[in-house]
């Protein structure tokens, strides 16, 4: 009998311990790829290289604003204020994220008024309330807030008397504002109607 004048190949009558020192070497390259990977890419491109420019002052930052620690310009007293919702949005154009937030008091029970506010960060600043879209002074609620494509839209629950209990709201108003020369326009409700800019 004449014997092949090619190797032995290990793996036709490998038994499980090569197996198993074959998936512990995989193991160990793909943890070293792990650890030898690139810095991470930036999803976001600043507004130089979309050729925007900031329309406040400063370059706008990379992400949109965290509302939580935003100081809000309405007192809840003891209570507190929670924001109840929110939503980035590049509202303005100039390339950078602003955070529109629904914000109200912290109340136990009954719908507590909720104020809309639009936050803006500039790079190494805090974040800050630059527009009140629904000031808490108008005692409304909201619901089906969203902020798409430059516009933040809500209906806006409200009560046509002192007598109407403040669990139940008998107003709904749907509502949107846009960013137009250097207000946000309420496109709902009054006309000519703009937000109030702090």
């Amino acid at each position: 009998m004449q014997t092949s004048a090619l190797p032995d190949l290990a793996h036709t009558a490998a038994k499980p311990v090569h197996w198993l020192a074959t998936a512990a070497a995989m193991a160990a390259v793909v943890a070293l790829a792990g650890l030898l990977q690139p810095d991470a890419a930036t999803a976001t491109a600043s507004a130089s290289e979309h050729g925007g420019t900031a329309q406040h002052g400063g370059a706008p930052a990379a992400t949109a604003p965290d509302p939580a620690g935003v100081a809000y310009p309405f007192d809840c007293g003891a209570a507190g204020r929670t924001v109840a919702d929110s939503a980035p949005g590049d509202l303005d154009g100039d390339g950078g994220p602003e955070t529109v937030a629904v914000v109200r008091c912290a109340a136990g029970s009954g719908t507590p008024p909720s104020g809309i506010y639009v936050v803006t960060q500039r790079s190494g600043a805090a974040p800050r309330v630059v527009a009140t879209l629904v000031d808490p002074a108008q005692k409304l609620a909201v619901t089906d807030f969203t902020v798409r494509d430059g516009r933040v839209s809500a209906t806006l629950l409200g009560y046509s008397s002192a007598d109407v209990p403040r669990c139940c709201p008998d107003e709904r108003e749907s509502a949107s504002w846009e960013w137009k020369g250097n207000a946000f326009v309420k496109s709902a409700g009054p006309a000519g109607d703009t937000a109030r800019s702090v």
